[in-house]
């Protein structure tokens, strides 16, 4: 699945993930291939996106998250 996380300043990660956690405002939720559409706040955590090469970590203190089509937009 795609991914772009995106601040006001600039694009932190955009590409091919398997996998990602994300600290939801009710809880951390994971989204994998396929997943259903939803938007999610976000709260102070970290963003955890599993690639072929490995993990990829970013903390956050907010922001929103769009999971459509096998394309997740976090704005943090």
């Amino acid at each position: 699945m795609q991914i772009e996380i995106l601040t006001p300043e600039e694009t932190l990660f955009a590409g091919e993930v398997t996998s990602l956690k994300l600290p939801g405002a009710k809880g951390e939720f994971q989204v994998l291939n396929n997943h259903a559409p939803i938007i999610s706040t976000l709260t102070k955590g970290t963003v955890v996106c599993t690639t072929k090469e490995g993990e990829k970590r970013f903390e956050i203190t907010s922001g929103v998250a769009e999971v459509m089509n096998n394309k997740v937009i976090v704005l943090v």
